[in-house]
């Protein structure tokens, strides 16, 4: 097996365009992939459809965040610092695995009914404290359809995130700190997107709210710092698990924008790291994506990867190759009208 690491040199940045993102237009990369994928290995198609054991284990995830958040709530408020310890150390691993679900949810993966996958979606979110799965549903979908894109990928890091945040040291750890926040910020600058707003996200809303009320009632307000505190280091706080959002599509290269991760936290993170592999099959599975690796090792093995999230967190905040604007903007390539203009 022939597999190559990232080692992205400070010589590399000289791609990265100064004042602004890596400019493309070529087309996506992963439907094109897909396609040739399925064409060399039509055995892959059996990988494609639905796994319901994500809903058992969503169960047992969610049963154990409540035993948990129970446990530092019934110690008291007091004992805040042990819930943020915890919560760094355990908790983010848990509701880092239902964010995955989440994502698997909105793909309609895990049920052959995209309503059960929704409630699904509603269950796994519970232990964040905050509704964030109908909202990731609505958008996310825009992240496949419209991978770089400005106005509609909202994985893609705003202008002033980039220009405020984006170049020092102490800007990007705060910016990897505060992720959460940050990405919220940018749904207000896309456009042509379905609604956020509507009937699944009251109802994810009201269960997350009804659901942080009853854990206060019943173990006291440390339960839900413990909650709270797993949400937040879950997807940031300069958590190694927040080195995902870095791994997944921060690039020198256009050639290559979007990476994999095949450490060891891929069993606790639901293989999340098999980011090329999802990107090409979003409609596989997360147990199944090793798999179709293995199937189709041609089109996977020459990719650069990385091996290490928190290697990964260091390098991107200390080493200058490395701003916001390290992504590929590919906004012309979806408008070829506005493309032939410019040109």
């Amino acid at each position: 097996m022939n597999l190559h690491v990232t080692d992205f040199s400070a010589g590399d940045a000289r791609d990265a365009a100064p004042d602004g993102f890596l400019k493309t237009r070529e087309p996506r990369p992963h439907p094109i992939r897909r396609r040739a994928i399925l064409a060399a290995h039509p055995e892959v198609k059996a990988l494609i459809g639905h796994d319901p054991f994500t809903a058992l284990v969503t169960a047992c995830v969610v049963a154990g965040q409540i035993a948990i958040a129970a446990t530092m709530g019934l110690l008291g408020l007091s004992y805040w610092w042990l819930a943020v310890l915890v919560a760094i150390f355990v908790g983010a691993f848990a509701n880092h695995a239902m964010f995955v679900v989440i994502h698997d949810a909105c793909h309609n993966a895990i049920f052959a009914r995209p309503v059960w996958n929704k409630w699904v979606g509603i269950l796994a979110d519970l232990p964040n404290g905050a509704p964030t799965a109908m909202g990731f549903r609505y958008y996310h979908i825009k992240h496949h359809s419209h991978l770089g894109d400005y106005d509609y990928d909202a994985d893609l890091p705003s202008h002033w995130e980039a220009r405020t945040f984006g170049r020092s040291a102490l800007g990007k750890a705060a910016w990897m700190f505060f992720f959460a926040p940050f990405q919220l910020a940018r749904l207000g600058r896309l456009r042509a997107t379905v609604p956020m707003w509507g009937r699944w996200t009251y109802v994810n809303a009201a269960c997350v709210i009804a659901f942080d009320i009853l854990m206060v009632a019943l173990f006291g307000p440390n339960a839900l710092v413990y909650l709270l505190a797993s949400f937040w280091f879950s997807i940031g706080g300069l958590h190694p698990l927040g080195a995902r959002w870095v791994q997944e599509h921060f690039t020198h290269d256009p050639a290559q924008e979007t990476f994999d991760y095949y450490g060891p936290l891929n069993r606790l993170a639901l293989n999340i790291g098999y980011h090329n592999e999802h990107h090409d099959f979003p409609d596989v599975p997360w147990r199944r994506l090793p798999a179709l690796k293995r199937m189709a090792p041609e089109f996977y093995d020459h990719l650069k990867y990385h091996r290490s999230w928190t290697a990964l967190l260091l390098k991107f905040i200390f080493d200058p190759s490395y701003t916001l604007y390290t992504r590929v903007d590919r906004s012309a390539a979806n408008r070829p009208a506005e493309a032939a203009r410019e040109g």
